[in-house]
């Protein structure tokens, strides 16, 4: 049981825990609950009260050498594993998330802060890609070469390439770890893995969660502390042999600058600056559904959040008025409340930048149609917030927002709007709709992004190949290409005479 539960001051939503050893505070690192030699704690806290729900383990850079160690002497043994026991691994993992859904859903809003209902189909989005690598792992090797030369047999394999690193940011602590994870334990590597320090213990759950599956000592680690003495130990120990990241461009590159001198293979999965993109066919209130959840999902903190709406201007005012009823419907509470529908940005530094990002779009000319302010409900919340005719120079046009604010500007023509959405460093995802046949496919050629979305909001799952182009990351995530980055091709060329 976890020590937290003697405190005091613990936080009262937790005992609505079904199972209290899925609330860890200790890393996860050889097949043990470590708090490292230091002995050292951060708190860790609901973004929605302010309240403490736990004091977690503060690894260091020697200790997470420690957690490599034993990732390293466990890998050879887990790469020779035959593919169905890894897969069986993963499948037992599986279905003890499902089991423990609910208690991994509570834990999650309470120290990111989503509605309970995000955080439950979360878990259900991360639990797919445990399943869907435990398949993959028996379907690792298919590729085969018809030989150009006489009396040569010619093979081509994927071999696991060692142990990986693994970094998750906060507005996604479940699916980002298992997204990662399940694809790098399927190909046979071993893993230390880094959760941000916001949101530790949705990381250290499904560590609790591969224990019991049956997951051998070393092969599965978590090493909770700061980023930068654990990321940096990770990014220049050789063994180390692929880093899969998901968090800023910014950090990102740095990432990879440090990932250099040991030649690392990377997947980064960097920022977005959406754009959503409506045409004068679209049929209104289907266009407005999509801009709702394209934009407030997570309160806006996603990477494929909407944040740029193009609206083309024959039907700007009839879109603006049904978009601003939508927003002025939106629940705004803790992420406890059965009828919130946007809960707290993550810190200060957050609500500080959607600020911002407001002030100057309407230093620029914006207007302001609903909401602009800090919420009621307290420090870390924003209200819903629609700005209209926002200049392409303004902040929130050019850089990620991450809050709860949507931006509207008019549009004329469609190769206009190309370029316009198309002018950024960024190329995660772009959304689109409209109802005619031939704009679809022509813009899902000509936008410059890893994804296109075109009438429809939800377009990612397992079988998908997740990531972006240009400074929106590198390599994907998620189908077969997922597994790609955590192993090496061999060839062997076999004489038969």
């Amino acid at each position: 049981m976890s020590a937290h539960f003697a405190r005091p001051d613990r936080h009262p939503a937790l005992d609505r825990l079904k199972d209290r050893r899925m609330l860890r505070e200790l890393a996860y690192v050889d097949g043990h609950w470590t708090a490292g030699d230091a002995g050292q704690t951060f708190e860790v806290n609901d973004p929605a009260s302010g309240k403490a729900l736990a004091w977690v383990s503060k690894l260091n850079a020697w200790q997470t050498g420690v957690a490599i160690d034993a990732a390293a002497r466990a890998f050879p043994s887990w790469r020779d594993q035959l593919a169905q026991e890894r897969a069986a691994r993963l499948s037992n993992w599986h279905q003890l998330i499902i089991e423990a859904r609910e208690d991994l859903a509570l834990i999650m809003t309470l120290e990111q802060g989503k509605p309970l209902t995000e955080s439950r189909a979360e878990i259900d989005y991360a639990a797919s890609f445990v399943e869907w690598y435990a398949h993959e792992a028996k379907r690792l090797n298919t590729e085969t070469i018809t030989s150009h030369l006489l009396h040569a047999e010619m093979i081509v394999r994927r071999e696991a390439i060692g142990v990986v690193g693994i970094v998750t940011p906060w507005n996604f602590p479940s699916a980002m770890l298992t997204r990662k994870a399940a694809a790098a334990l399927a190909a046979g590597c071993t893993i230390v893995a880094h959760p941000s320090s916001q949101t530790p213990l949705s990381a250290l759950a499904l560590a609790e969660l591969a224990d019991r599956a049956g997951m051998p000592a070393g092969v599965f680690n978590i090493a909770t502390g700061e980023a930068a003495s654990i990321v940096g130990r990770l990014c220049e120990d050789e063994r180390v042999r692929a880093l899969s990241f998901t968090g800023s461009t910014e950090i990102g590159r740095l990432i990879a600058a440090q990932c250099a001198p040991t030649m690392k293979h990377l997947v980064m999965e960097l920022g977005g600056h959406a754009p959503l993109i409506v045409f004068a066919d679209a049929e209104i209130d289907r266009a407005v559904d999509i801009a709702v959840n394209a934009k407030f999902a997570t309160s806006g903190q996603d990477c494929l959040a909407a944040n740029r709406i193009y609206v083309e201007r024959p039907i700007q005012d009839d879109f603006t008025a049904a978009f601003a009823k939508r927003i002025r419907a939106l629940n705004v509470g803790p992420g406890l409340s059965p009828a919130a529908d946007i809960g707290p940005l993550m810190h200060e530094r957050a609500v500080a930048k959607v600020e911002d990002q407001v002030q100057d779009a309407l230093a620029r000319g914006a207007r302001l149609i609903v909401g602009g302010t800090r919420h009621a409900a307290g420090r870390l919340f924003y209200a819903p917030t629609l700005l209209t005719n926002v200049a392409d120079d303004a902040l929130i046009m050019r850089e990620e927002t991450f809050g709860p604010v949507a931006a509207i500007t008019p549009f004329d023509s469609e190769d206009e709007v190309i370029a316009r959405a198309n002018a950024t460093d960024y190329g995660l995802v772009a959304y689109v709709v409209t109802r005619d046949g031939g704009r679809m496919l022509r813009l899902g050629r000509k936008l410059e992004y890893g994804m296109v979305a075109i009438n429809r909001v939800k377009i990612t799952g397992a079988p998908v190949p997740f990531g972006g182009v240009k400074q929106s990351g590198l390599g994907r995530e998620g189908a077969r290409h997922g597994i790609e980055a955590f192993t090496e091709l061999k060839y062997l060329c076999i004489d038969t005479q």
